[in-house]
This record gives structure tokens, C-alpha cells and sequence, in this order.
């Protein structure tokens, strides 16, 4: 028979957010598939877990799948994990799980932490339904046509973006969906968590000038339902400047 392929979850940034199950997984596993084996050596560390780590990234997918494949046939299990959260969420593992489903390798899902729903959970935005679009694109014309196509959506709308690029992306959203309520969490569940709530214009004035750090996942107020149209957003002249291009 063959290993499992086990995707395990594990900590978004506070090390103790992580399953008794995942836990024993990790140690029990013949070998453990990170993105980073640096940051999950840290994890191991803590929790006294010897597993051998290798690493498995977008750059070596291909050739270490092949690798990971043979542990399994040979009846070896393997431990899945990214640098933090849920594996394949805007993380690599995907060319590995589609593969073990080609050839029929059994697979199972150890579930934990998610920097999605952590930061959906505590955005306040409806929650009934929402869609994950991943990191929004970095080029300027690329990122207003993605909002575009996601203006008419009414569910709550969820991307990942960097520090560098969100007052561009904050603009691109006023641009091209309005004035809308908008939740941004970063270091979630780190010493420096911080939860930022407003709609558009005022979260644009609150970073205007300041130095953030950390990842960011931005929760966006999906398309308000309404029977008239939405009035245009003017926006005061002291945020003029800062919402143009």
C-alpha cells in the first residue's frame, strides 16, 4: 500500500495555534514537505518534532514531486505543509495534490489555521458569502481591470496584497467599485496584529504617510444591492490628491 499524503496546517504567526492532531502528524510522518524549511524548523523546534524536513516550492514543484511520489508509492507518508496557514491557499502544493489524485495516492486533509477566515471572521462584513481572489496583480492596468471584473460580485470579495503596493490598491478599488467599506488585518495573530476598518476614502487618510509591515489581507464590502443607483463618491479635497492617479 502506499503512504499518505497528508496537507497539514499550521500556524498563521502565533505558534500555538496549531491542532494536537497536526502535531502528531508532523512526528509521525516518514518526512515533511515545506516551502521553507528555515521557517518550519522554527515550528519543529518548538514542538520537539525530528522529522526530517525537504524543501517544496514554486521553483523545484516539479522535480520534487517526482521525489515525494516514490515515498509515497514505497508506502511512506508525507507531511504537506507552507510557511503558514493552509497549504495551496495562495501557497504552492497544488501540482503535488494533482498528481497523487492522478494516481489515486491517498490524501488527508489536517485543517487549521487560515489567515482568510481569520480576517473574515473579525472584519464585521456579511459572511453568508464570499469569494477569494489570491495577491492582486502588481501592474497598474492589470490591477483596475481584476477589481472591474469583481465589481459586480455581492458577496464579500478577500485578496492578499504587501505593504508596498496597498494604497495603490486601495485606489484602484475607489476607482473602479467606489466607496465601499473595507477591513485591512495584517500579522494577524503576532505581536503586532492590527485591524484597520473604514470605507475607502478614510482608510486611504489613515496610511497616507505611514510605514506598515507585515502581510495583508484586505476584506472588501461586496456590490451594496440596491434598486437606484449608487450616487458618485466625491471625495473632499484634502483626499483629492491621494485617491487620484
Amino acid at each position: 500500500m502506499s503512504g499518505i499524503l497528508y496537507i497539514v496546517s499550521t500556524p498563521i504567526g502565533n505558534l500555538e495555534d496549531i491542532s494536537f492532531r497536526a502535531i502528531r502528524i508532523l512526528k509521525e510522518a516518514a518526512i515533511i514537505a515545506a516551502e521553507d524549511t528555515r521557517r518550519t524548523q522554527k515550528l519543529c523546534t518548538y514542538y520537539q518534532i525530528g522529522t526530517p524536513l525537504t524543501s517544496y516550492h514554486d521553483f523545484n514543484k516539479e522535480e520534487k514531486t517526482d521525489v515525494l511520489l516514490d515515498r509515497l508509492r514505497g508506502g511512506n507518508d508525507v507531511a504537506l505543509v507552507c510557511d503558514a496557514g493552509t497549504p495551496l491557499i495562495s501557497d504552492p502544493g497544488y501540482y503535488l495534490v494533482k498528481r497523487a489524485v492522478e494516481e489515486n495516492i491517498p490524501m488527508v486533509p489536517i485543517p487549521g489555521p487560515s489567515s482568510v477566515l481569520a480576517a473574515l471572521c473579525v472584519s464585521g462584513l456579511a459572511t453568508d458569502r464570499f469569494i477569494f481572489e489570491g495577491f492582486v496583480p502588481r501592474k497598474p492596468g492589470v490591477r483596475e481591470k481584476f477589481f472591474e471584473k469583481l465589481q459586480p460580485e455581492v458577496g464579500t470579495i478577500i485578496v492578499f496584497e504587501t505593504q508596498h503596493r496597498i494604497l495603490k490598491t486601495l485606489r484602484a478599488i475607489h476607482k473602479t467599485m467606489g466607496n465601499r467599506q473595507v477591513v485591512l488585518t495584517r500579522e494577524l495573530t503576532k505581536l503586532n496584529e492590527e485591524i484597520m476598518r473604514g470605507n475607502v476614502e478614510e482608510l486611504c487618510q489613515t496610511l497616507e504617510g505611514k510605514t506598515i509591515k507585515g502581510e495583508i489581507t484586505l476584506i472588501i464590502q461586496g456590490q451594496p444591492q440596491r434598486k437606484t443607483k449608487q450616487t458618485a463618491f466625491a471625495a473632499p479635497s484634502s483626499a483629492t490628491n491621494l485617491l487620484s492617479e
